[in-house]
């Protein structure tokens, strides 16, 4: 697919996901506020991952694909100045009325993340959830280095394909939420090649491995806490396994060197898996 047409698909399922998602709200504001830590243990890997920002207090983020805006609450509260960007306005309207709701700031536009509107060097940290697994990570990469500052820090939380036994269930099995766009895919380790070259220091680290059985026993009391503590001894025992996770949490990090060209780049870093 050419990618004006992936980017007018992907704004209209997205546009389609949000206004069904406002008339499940309703005009009841408090339907929209939360706690932060319904967001940080709503997925196992949502904490784990935001503790890879650090302290965001006086720091700038960039809640990257913001969605329905809680992350960027989240940090906001934490004492980051947030911007935020969605290619939905569907989405982006969303994200207003929760931030209003819940006594934040943050500003919000709609955007395409290819081609970002900010200044270089405008963020000491982004922050984005099932959003790389959309693009063109070669443009995409470019512009996430460009509008980092030096030493600053980005970190994803992403849909993993390494899986074959578990990409044959997204393929062929029926669950609840399974919702994509015509072009999405989970990434692999094949796909971040751009992001290698672009950020040396790239981190990989696999969520749910046991754990992704959490839905097919959800109503046995424990169980899904048992599953995560058995992930958490096999993954550090052996964390190549990561590569079968479910999900996987990416760490970019940009040198204090980093530099604003648009060119070719240089340095490469194996992945963990």
């Amino acid at each position: 697919m050419l990618a004006m047409d992936r980017l007018l698909s992907e704004q209209q399922f997205h546009d389609e996901q949000a206004a069904e998602r406002a008339s499940r709200f309703g005009d009841d504001p408090s339907h929209l506020q939360f706690s932060d830590d319904s967001y940080l243990d709503h997925e196992t890997w949502i904490r784990p991952a935001f503790a890879e920002l650090g302290d965001l207090r006086g720091r700038t983020l960039l809640d990257y694909g913001c969605g329905h805006g809680m992350a960027g609450i989240v940090a906001a509260r934490r004492g980051a100045a947030v911007a935020g960007f969605d290619l939905s306005a569907g989405y982006i309207a969303e994200a207003k009325q929760r931030a209003a709701a819940n006594g934040v700031t943050m500003r919000l536009m709609k955007a395409d993340a290819e081609d970002l509107p900010f200044d270089d060097h405008s963020f000491d940290a982004v922050w984005g959830c099932a959003i790389l697994h959309h693009l063109d990570l070669d443009r995409a990469g470019r512009e996430l280095r460009r509008i980092l500052r030096p030493g600053g820090v980005a970190v994803f939380c992403e849909p993993w394909g390494g899986n074959p036994l578990l990409n044959f269930a997204r393929r062929h099995v029926p669950y609840p939420g399974k919702h994509r766009t015509p072009d999405e895919k989970p990434l692999t380790s094949d796909d971040l090649q751009p992001l290698r070259r672009l950020f040396p220091g790239m981190r990989v680290n696999g969520y749910q491995l046991l754990g992704m059985l959490r839905r097919a026993v959800r109503r046995v009391p424990r169980a899904g806490g048992m599953l995560d503590r058995m992930d958490s001894a096999l993954l550090r025992r052996f964390p190549r396994w990561g590569n079968w996770c479910r999900y996987a949490v990416i760490t970019l990090r940009t040198t204090p060197q980093a530099t604003t060209r648009r060119g070719p780049e240089d340095g490469m870093m194996h992945s963990a898996w």
